[in-house]
């Protein structure tokens, strides 16, 4: 039975960039995009892109423990997006494409700050880490358009140019935690 500490709820940008990503780690049975760490109750995307309900654009995943653990999870959100560029993940910027890890216990709260500790002592990146640490309190799941979207829009100027290099990333650094 899945329990709080067989979810990941991540913000790295845009949803679409960390769903489709995960849609492909081994042990993930579901990848749901949505909305986290705002004040405004039950908001659409529309409000949550003007940046004014202080929502993040996040993904919340679904894993068997398993299979793949959560540090994993979290070293493959390190290598996929920027947690060096505080409100920004290439040309998408505001507070809602914030990096953040809303962690669902204290277990994973600790896991995130070695994960952290460990990127940043490594210097994997060439800035410091920016990553918002906070309880998850509400995920709104987003409207179901967003659903898939890089499965169903693959030939997309944004899917092509922004989710791609991505998912190459993902393929060089983690090939061992992909289903094959």
């Amino acid at each position: 039975m899945e329990n709080a500490e067989d979810r990941a709820t991540l913000a790295g940008g845009c949803f679409w960039c960390l769903e489709a990503a995960y849609e492909k780690v081994r042990g993930v049975g579901g990848v749901v995009s949505g909305y986290a760490g705002g004040h405004v109750p039950d908001p659409s995307y529309e409000q949550v892109c003007t940046g004014r309900t202080g929502h993040a654009e996040v993904v919340q995943i679904s894993f068997d423990p398993h299979a793949v653990t959560y540090f994993d999870l979290l070293f493959v959100f390190f290598t996929i997006h920027d947690p060096t560029t505080l409100n920004r993940q290439g040309g998408d910027v505001g507070t809602q494409y914030r990096s953040a890890i809303f962690y669902h216990s204290e277990s994973q709260k600790q896991d995130a700050l070695a994960v952290m500790a460990d990127i940043e002592a490594r210097r994997l990146w060439p800035g410091h880490i920016v990553t918002e640490l906070a309880p998850l309190d509400v995920f709104y799941q987003a409207e179901d358009y967003h659903k898939s979207y890089y499965s169903r829009n693959p030939e997309l100027a944004y899917c092509r140019i922004v989710i791609e290099p991505k998912l190459v990333k993902l393929r060089k650094e983690h090939q061992a935690l992909l289903d094959a």
